[in-house]
């Protein structure tokens, strides 16, 4: 079982246009609702892979009720914390050519209670946990120190920790040593701060992270694949999607861990299922999460002869 914590979840409203002008009246040629957050995602893209899952989630207001209902449509079970302040709402402006815009929500504060309550819900929920991946921001509320005691505290339960997250929250969480972290080249950047150009650069932030505390760091770099270090090695792999089948890439990234951690969370082979469902997700609307009949295994490309001097298609800067 893959239990999952998203401490921001939100609803996500995806449309579709024609194309994005400031100040003018646009019309959608599609939309969608979704369940949204980072851990939301994951649940959702192991749910549909016919793992079992469990996503803990607080909840408030009618947002909130939706977004359970939505999950359970899904095959996810959901284990809420309610709480007083409503559960944000996020838009997407989709474009023919895979340009997405974001508008997210800043999202309730939580009390002290509530915080503690969380923590608490995770720790009664993870005892048949082979994974509990930690995903997303903060909400107000929430020190940057609160992922690092949930690290701290899965593992005494005896589970292994992804985490997905970035800024204060990541740092402040490397001491606890979660078990994997899952960086894209931005926030690898902001962590190690300084800017990142070659896929060398990148390997040298994610040992320098894993000195920090992190057991293995899986980062993601878009069009350029995904990297994995970890105490078995440097992998790196490609699954090379055309612009024209792009969509949308919101949820790729969570569609990634969800891969990863389904496939064992260690090793090439976790990494082909990770660039397998990264690039399955790309190809689907909003933040659809790929079905076993949308990944194409046979296109993922891993080496372990690493072009080191290979420049970043979209270098990551602070």
């Amino acid at each position: 079982m893959i239990l999952t914590v998203t401490p921001n979840p939100s609803l996500d409203r995806t449309y579709e246009v024609p194309s994005l002008a400031r100040g003018e009246v646009l019309r959608a040629t599609g939309d969608r609702v979704d369940p949204g957050g980072k851990g939301v995602n994951v649940s959702r893209a192991v749910a549909a892979a016919g793992v079992r899952t469990t996503a803990v989630l607080p909840l408030g207001g009618a947002p909130g009720t939706l977004l359970a209902e939505l999950l359970g449509a899904q095959g996810v079970d959901v284990t809420a914390v309610s709480i007083a302040g409503q559960t944000r709402s996020n838009v997407s402006l989709a474009e023919p050519d895979g340009t997405l815009t974001k508008i997210n929500a800043p999202g309730p504060e939580l009390t002290p209670e509530e915080s503690a309550l969380l923590l608490d819900t995770v720790r009664t929920c993870s005892g048949d946990a082979a994974w509990i991946a930690c995903c997303g921001s903060l909400p107000r509320g929430l020190a940057p120190a609160w992922y690092a005691d949930l690290v701290a505290r899965a593992h005494a339960a005896g589970a292994r920790v992804a985490l997905d997250t970035s800024g204060p929250a990541l740092l402040a969480a490397l001491p606890a040593h979660p078990d994997v972290i899952k960086p894209n080249a931005r926030e690898l950047a902001e962590a190690v701060g300084r800017p990142l150009s070659t896929l060398g650069d990148v390997v040298k932030a994610a040992e320098e992270l894993r000195s920090l505390g992190a057991g293995a760091v899986l980062a993601s770099l878009g069009v350029d694949g995904q990297l994995l270090v970890s105490a078995e090695g440097t992998h790196y792999g490609t699954a090379p999607v055309p612009p024209a089948r792009v969509r949308s890439n919101v949820g790729a990234g969570d569609a990634t861990l969800a891969g990863f951690l389904i496939a064992g969370g260690t090793g090439p082979t976790a990494l082909a299922s990770a660039l397998t469902h990264g690039a399955a997700a790309v190809q689907l609307p909003g933040s659809a999460m790929p079905t076993p009949s949308d990944l194409h295994p046979t296109e993922v490309h891993l080496t372990e002869d690493l072009p080191l001097d290979l420049p970043l298609s979209e270098p990551a800067t602070l």
